[in-house]
């Protein structure tokens, strides 16, 4: 195999030394962006007249033929495997496939570019496809958490502070509480694509080109907003990987928060839930069990992504001006996260949209009277007891109904009357669910017609084009 670069040297590269540098294992993943890059940049060197249209015609038929050569190759994976080894990266691979197709005109293909400029360009194309694909995906996400929401409007929970039983809320709420969060992150990783969608090819090694090139003409046919502004900060950056990685991260996090909701929720000790069998497994020696192990590998595989941010920030903290091998390294965490993001979503996805809501238990659990405690307090400030003086009876009571084995409704009129004179007969009335979520009166609360208004903004919103908030 003959290198793009081996021309200076009178060995080969050690076995040894192949085996470590050698990256098509992983850049292999670029193949359909590569080669969308190359045909542009063949039809920008016709154009320009700095190679013949004619050889320009045939590099691009050439390059359409190996496309699909190399493509079925990817799905042998025996044959692949060996591809690995026999070549340096995806650059030269495709090099190969081109000379043994069109002999020697192919060896015009790589004219007024360098590999650093190519792989920064061919990896922004990438990245734009997944990134628009992970956005599609959280999408779907908040499609299943509002069809249950939509499904269990009238179902009310606790809501829980430091995991203890606060005050009672719409379980829609609380779900639409994580669309909230997955919207911030789709949002997010659009907003990356921003800073990505320039194009980096022309810059060459990291000084430019001496040829005639049309960088202007290149990033339009690619899509790119407009070409980099300068070559040495082209090849060199890989902000659009990081960010995209953290992104990611970020991401994981609220899965990870939502997936444990889900396990507590699923628990006997909650028994809001109840996840299918198709997203549910056993155990090997205790046949009762069914086990959200789904949810907890998304718990679990959040590490995986915090680590793959983590080893790109590692990778390029030391680095000098422009291009190093090191950058090399950016692929493999980079695509890693991006696959596992992919999968995650989809499969939680699909467990969000089968799960079956238990209300009765989540109706008991709400019928908990300290859950009501805030609303009592409120009672007594909508009736001029000042803030504190109100703090201050209610944690009596409360410290009153513990000691004496009673729930906080089960006080007679007498003790609340004994604690405060402008307590009656109606305070009994707040302790209900139904009347404490609709006595909510702040926007964004858990009022039920302002979880009904955020329902209708949701479906309204997956209605229309695109995916950035209204």
């Amino acid at each position: 195999m003959k290198k793009l670069w081996g021309a200076r040297f009178k060995s080969e590269l050690h076995d040894v030394a192949k085996e470590f540098t050698y990256s098509l294992g992983t850049d292999y993943a670029l193949l359909d962006s590569e080669m969308q890059v190359n045909l542009v940049h063949c039809e920008m060197l016709g154009k320009t007249g700095i190679i013949s249209k004619s050889d320009a015609q045939i590099l691009i038929q050439g390059l359409k033929e190996i496309w699909q050569q190399l493509s079925r190759s990817l799905d042998n994976s025996e044959k692949m495997n060996q591809n690995f080894l026999d070549f340096e990266d995806v650059h030269t691979w495709i090099q190969t496939a081109l000379q043994k197709k069109i002999g020697p005109i192919a060896e015009k293909l790589h004219t007024g570019r360098s590999r650093n400029d190519l792989v920064s360009t061919s990896t922004r194309m990438y990245l734009r496809g997944k990134v628009t694909g992970l956005c599609e995906a959280i999408r779907r996400l908040e499609q299943g958490l509002v069809a249950q929401a939509e499904k269990n409007q009238k179902v009310v929970i606790p809501g829980y502070t430091h995991l203890q039983r606060a005050q009672v809320i719409l379980l829609a709420h609380h779900l639409l509480a994580y669309v909230e969060m997955f919207e911030r992150d789709q949002v997010r990783l659009f907003d990356a694509l921003k800073r990505l969608n320039e194009c980096p090819l022309g810059s060459g090694a990291l000084s430019g080109s001496g040829l005639p090139i049309d960088r202007e003409y290149v990033a339009k046919a690619l899509g790119f907003s407009a070409p980099t502004r300068n070559s040495v900060d082209a090849v060199s950056d890989r902000d659009f990987a990081i960010e995209i990685a953290s992104d990611i991260s970020i991401l994981f996090m609220h899965l990870s928060r939502f997936a444990e909701d889900l396990i507590l929720w699923s628990s006997q000790e909650f028994g809001f839930l109840t996840f299918s069998d198709e997203f549910s497994t056993g155990s090997s020696l205790m046949p009762h069990k069914k086990n959200p192990d789904v949810l907890e590998l998304v718990r679990g595989k959040t590490g995986e992504a915090y680590g793959n941010l983590f080893s790109l920030l590692t990778t390029m903290k030391g680095l000098p001006l422009s291009y190093n091998r090191d950058m090399q390294e950016d692929k493999r965490p980079l695509f890693g996260s991006i696959r596992l993001a992919e999968q995650v979503l989809r499969v939680l996805e699909l467990t969000v949209r089968t799960a079956s809501i238990n209300s009765e238990n989540c109706a008991k659990a709400s019928r908990d009277s300290f859950l009501f405690a805030t609303d009592v307090l409120e009672y007594l400030v909508k009736r001029k007891v000042s803030f504190r003086k109100a703090h201050d009876i209610m944690g009596t009571l409360v410290g009153k109904a513990l000691e004496s084995h009673k729930t906080l409704s089960g006080l007679s009129l007498e003790v609340y009357q004994k604690h405060s004179s402008v307590f009656e007969r109606d305070v009994f009335d707040l302790f209900d669910p139904e009347v404490s979520v609709k006595g909510k009166l702040s926007i964004g609360s858990t009022r039920p017609e302002f979880v009904q208004k955020e329902l209708a903004r949701y479906k309204k919103l997956f209605r229309t084009k695109g995916s950035k908030r209204n």
